[in-house]
């Protein structure tokens, strides 16, 4: 367990998972009887989503990351298990490397029938399955400094998370095709900063006043101070193919939080970019995961993505035994040695130029720690 003076950054993870069909490996539509079933065991710790070919699992709010680990891997191995129940298979991978979006069903909802009808081609096609990680705040006021600062950190994680290189049959060039996809749609990717939390409501307030969105949940940035709960939720990666690699970087999402509140709390704070910045920063992770450079501001040069992410271990290193997370955390060397999830699919990819076979992979890595 970890120390208590950080006890109050619990996490909260959700995942989308994808619904294939074990003959054809396509995406399929499970007719929302895997969320149904879930229900009945998980309550509403499962959801339907936009497409009917995914499912969303989301775990309780979890004291530290061994219980999240545990949540997860628990989510991952019910949802398999109903699948299978129902002559299903799932897997995690940013995009399919396949399927094509104008087959696949929208569930019938009234928040998804608006979202379609407002944004049209660019919701139909969102086809896409990412990670969600929630950090509990204190505050909101708090919230809004670490969401501002975090914002640096955001490309180094996303590389680790990598896991979309194809897109409805092609060898996209990406490591991260899916947020190609997300970009398409209005208020998403690196947000601005802001001067304090009254700033961002009242350009939440602003929004909804002028019907640019009925609610802050329309606002799908890569960080958001939650519009509902006291958290700062960090969107930007793919969902990772393996329980350890969502858990690690959860571990890393929380360390971040952890290490800029201790920082203030201490009077000292991190050097804001530009989201300008910052973009050029995701752009090269989406392109080449972690075997690409990334800038260093500071520096004004560039540096290879590994030892970035190495000097970013190196930054959380004071608050990670706190937290209790350091044996998690490891694990990002693993990550290296393995590749990312992409890099992994790519190297399958490579033997046989068979598609089938990388699905085949996905879903045979879904239960893997």
């Amino acid at each position: 367990m970890g120390n208590r003076k950080y006890a109050h950054f619990t996490l909260g993870v959700e995942e989308e998972y994808m619904v294939l069909d074990p003959s054809t490996r396509e995406l399929k539509s499970h007719e929302q009887k895997i969320v149904i079933e879930g229900q009945k065991i998980l309550k509403d710790k499962v959801k339907a989503e936009m497409h009917q070919a995914v499912v969303e699992v989301g775990t309780d709010i979890c004291a530290d990351i061994d219980e999240a680990f545990k949540d997860v891997a628990a989510l991952r191995g019910t949802i398999a298990a109903i699948a299978g129940e129902l002559g299903l298979w799932v897997g995690a991978s940013g995009t399919h490397p396949f399927s094509h979006w104008e087959n696949q069903l929208i569930t019938d909802h009234v928040r998804y029938n608006q979202i379609v009808n407002e944004l049209q081609e660019a919701a139909r096609s969102n086809l896409i399955f990412g990670l969600h990680v929630h950090v509990g705040m204190e505050d909101r006021r708090m919230a809004i400094h670490i969401a501002n600062t975090a914002r640096y950190f955001l490309p180094h994680v996303y590389a680790l998370s990598t896991n979309s290189p194809f897109w409805e049959g092609r060898q996209t060039g990406y490591k991260s095709f899916r947020t190609k996809v997300f970009d398409k749609f209005p208020r998403t990717g690196i947000p601005d900063y802001f001067e304090n939390i009254e700033s961002y409501e009242s350009y939440v307030n602003l929004l909804i006043k002028t019907n640019c969105i009925d609610n802050a949940k329309k606002i799908w940035w890569d960080l958001r101070v939650h519009p509902f709960f006291n958290t700062v939720e960090f969107r930007i990666c793919d969902v990772p193919m393996t329980i350890n690699e969502t858990i690690t970087i959860a571990a890393l999402f929380q360390a971040i939080c952890a290490k800029i509140y201790k920082l203030r709390t201490q009077n000292l704070s991190f050097m804001m970019y530009q989201r300008s910045v910052i973009n050029e920063n995701k752009w090269r992770a989406s392109r080449y995961g972690i075997d690409g450079t990334l800038i260093d501001f500071g520096k004004e040069t560039e540096v290879e993505t590994k030892a970035l992410i190495l000097e970013l271990l190196d930054f959380v290193d004071d608050v990670v035994d706190d937290l209790g997370s350091r044996h998690i955390l490891n694990y990002v060397h693993t990550i290296f040695q393995q590749g990312t999830g992409a890099d992994r699919q790519l190297a399958v990819f490579q033997k046989n130029q068979n598609l089938v076979e990388v699905v085949d992979y996905i879903q045979d890595q879904f239960l893997r720690v």
